[in-house]
């Protein structure tokens, strides 16, 4: 072999190395369990907030009684742990709350407490991988959203009659709308997405482009190796977790709902998901919000917004 060609292999062969390695590190950074405030300091739903606009709702749920612990262990053994909450008075009508990356339940307090005081029962889970929750890896919303249809039917073995609202913020919102389009029992009657992303593959170009600089000719290569690492490790391929291609699928009534100034989610992606949707379907974008900002920046809007589309929906 002449020395000219060993060198070309040896620096293809290096390249494949560092590829592969770069890729296993920014596959454990995202993937795997553990702290992510290092992408969530980025924006506004890992940021300490010194007067926070849903204080109110947050001492509220402080006060709401019979908060009941729950457990599900899914087909795949992990266990999951979360919170019943019924309505003050009897009803079959539940809201089913999924969080975010990087969080967990009590994420979702405020939009809980909204759904309560609307008249719902609620359930909140830690997703896999975070909180009290077990679980390794982190699912995008893809394995969340097998998760979620085990904790949809543990409602309907225990009533029959529910009528589910599923409603999901950023990861949650990607999970509701991945979960739409997995042929939910009938019970599940419409679905509420706050800041969900298009695809993980779009969302983690997106990120790497803009958090860490990463080109996006580079980006792509890399993700497609940590998608072979997820399918190996994880169970699942990042073309998987496809928002667009999911509510496609989907008949049934989703809001979608998004802050036009999101620079963790860009706020392109909830025109790309709502042209898509096949079911009745309606938006809101909230002028000058950031990620998880909807709400804080206009609750009256918000609040009217949420209660008017289920008026709509839910029996």
């Amino acid at each position: 072999m002449k020395k000219g060609t060993k060198i070309a292999l040896g620096t293809l062969v290096g390249f494949i190395v560092m590829v592969l390695v770069i890729a296993a590190g920014l596959f454990y950074m995202v993937e795997v369990r553990g702290d992510k405030s290092f992408v969530l300091s980025g924006n506004s739903s890992g940021e300490v907030v010194k007067k926070d606009p849903l204080a109110d709702q947050k001492q509220a749920w402080k006060k709401v009684d019979n908060k009941q612990d729950v457990a599900l262990t899914t087909k795949d053994g992990t266990h999951l742990k979360g919170q019943y909450i019924p309505a003050t008075k009897k009803t079959n009508k539940t809201a089913v709350m999924i969080h975010g990356f990087g969080v967990d339940h009590t994420e979702m307090i405020p939009y809980a407490n909204l759904m309560h005081d609307q008249g719902y029962n609620v359930l909140l889970s830690d997703n896999r991988a975070a909180g009290k929750s077990e679980g390794s890896f982190i699912g995008y919303g893809y394995l969340e959203a097998k998760d979620y249809l085990e904790w949809i039917d543990k409602l309907i073995d225990d009533n029959p009659n529910s009528e589910i609202v599923v409603y999901g913020t950023s990861l949650g919102g990607a999970t509701t709308m991945l979960l739409s389009g997995m042929n939910p029992p009938k019970q599940v009657k419409a679905f509420i997405e706050d800041c969900g992303y298009t695809s993980m593959r779009e969302e983690l170009v997106y990120e790497a482009n803009t958090l860490f600089g990463i080109p996006k000719w580079v980006a792509n290569p890399l993700i497609s190796v940590m998608s072979v690492y997820s399918k190996i490790l994880a169970g699942y391929s990042y073309n998987q977790v496809d928002s667009v291609a999911a509510v496609k699928k989907n008949d049934r009534p989703m809001l979608f709902i998004h802050g036009d100034e999101d620079n963790f989610v860009p706020g392109y992606m909830v025109h790309d998901v709502y042209d898509a949707a096949k079911g009745p379907k309606e938006k809101m974008v909230v002028a000058g919000a950031d990620h998880m900002e909807a709400y804080r920046l206009d609750i009256p809007k918000y609040e009217q917004k949420v209660e008017s589309f289920l008026d709509k929906y839910m029996d």
